[in-house]
């Protein structure tokens, strides 16, 4: 039976939520085209997807269908994404990225590394690869659980 009470587990969360509020904060104090952090994690979604309805995106970001659709609209009034119909859904509607939203996602990258690059010199490229192999994992098994309804 696992171990329902992991200090070790607690702070593992506590420091990725920690983590995730200072670089969000950091994060948005240099992004262009005034984008916010959600915003930019849309672009990259959509960067390496084809168009995705807005339903599928509020599920694989956990946000709410509301809450996709004020984020799309926001993306789309800055050209940023294209919404279309669903061909096989006249109801539905289809979220693509832009020329002008690639070019916005990589303003914001470009943007992300002076601002993150004193952190490269704290830690070591070897220290890194481990880090992201693990944190990797984490985000494999918590994919799996919402997966599966858990």
């Amino acid at each position: 039976m696992p171990d329902t009470d992991n200090p070790d587990l607690f702070r593992l969360f506590n420091e990725i939520a920690i983590i995730n509020q200072l670089a969000t904060t950091a994060f948005e104090r240099v992004m262009p085209h005034g984008l916010t952090l959600a915003q930019f994690s849309v672009l990259n979604h959509l960067s390496t997807r084809d168009p995705q309805a807005p339903a599928k995106m509020a599920s694989a970001f956990q946000v709410s269908k509301g809450t996709m659709t004020s984020t799309v609209g926001r993306l789309e009034a800055k050209g940023f994404v294209e919404i279309s119909p669903n061909p096989k859904d006249a109801r539905g509607k289809f979220v693509g990225i832009t020329d002008a939203g690639r070019t916005a996602r990589g303003d914001a990258i470009a943007q992300l590394g002076p601002t993150f690059a004193w952190l490269g010199g704290e830690l070591a490229a070897p220290e890194v690869d481990q880090i992201i192999v693990q944190l990797t994992e984490v985000r494999k098994l918590l994919d799996a659980r919402r997966d599966n309804g858990a």
